[in-house]
């Protein structure tokens, strides 16, 4: 599981509080520290390079969004932002400063949960942009699978199949298919087109694995695999280039 490592940061010791213990019951949060000013934050926040900081606004010295903005023009990659406030005129601003949410106190644990989640998100598309744009030279893809990353080779890759919001990587011989956490969407534009086919709202094939063809459908060795009528069009052309 992704543990993202945070800090809150907040001159109310009450609110403060709160942000800790939401942050000790949510188990992909783990807290390094508190800070009650964003003076100190700031040196905090260089030395560990936490994933996100839980930031409160108005606070003496320093404010939470010129802590914001500061952080914006220091080098390498900046901690997620979320705002924790008591007025809301500062929405816009926080996210000038590219902030992933703000939560207008008091917030609920709920409200708390969804912004979190949102940074989660972020996290992981940005793990999963970063993996799978390894393979430049288009030979293999990293895909996390439970929690570890696989690299998977495309040649060995027959067709892809999704399954809601998991896609299932089926292998030639009697290799294991592989289930992992990614929109087929998402996975087709990793892919070279040159070497795969996107046939149905399902499936994505390898051509270079394709055994047989009829007018609808596309066989695997014995996997039938049928054409969607939106992917017809570009079906029939590829089919039109190998039957010259």
């Amino acid at each position: 599981m992704t543990v993202l490592r945070c800090i809150a940061v907040d001159d109310e010791p009450l609110a403060l509080k709160l942000v800790e213990t939401f942050i000790q019951q949510t188990p992909f949060l783990e807290l390094i520290t508190t800070c009650d000013n964003a003076v100190d934050a700031m040196g905090i926040i260089r030395a560990e390079k936490p994933d996100v900081v839980f930031l409160d606004i108005n606070m003496p010295n320093l404010t939470g969004m010129e802590l914001a903005r500061l952080l914006q023009e220091q080098p390498g990659p900046l901690p997620k932002i979320v705002f924790t406030t008591a007025y809301n005129h500062y929405a816009i601003e926080g996210y000038r400063v590219n902030a992933v949410d703000y939560l207008l106190k008091p917030f609920s644990y709920e409200e708390f949960l969804r912004a979190a989640n949102k940074v989660l998100q972020l996290h992981e598309e940005a793990n999963n942009n970063a993996f799978q744009n390894i393979a430049a030279d288009d030979e293999f893809i990293f895909l996390k699978v439970e929690y570890q990353w696989v690299r998977i080779s495309l040649k060995d890759i027959c067709y892809i199949e999704s399954l809601k919001d998991y896609v299932k990587v089926h292998l030639e011989d009697s290799q294991k298919a592989v289930l992992s956490l990614i929109s087929l969407k998402a996975l087709e534009e990793k892919l070279p087109s040159a070497k795969f086919m996107r046939v149905h709202r399902s499936f994505i094939v390898s051509l270079d694995k394709i055994s047989a063809i009829t007018k609808n459908s596309i066989f695997i060795d014995k996997i039938e695999i049928t054409v969607g009528e939106q992917y017809k069009e570009a079906f029939k052309v590829m089919v039109d280039k190998w039957l010259k």
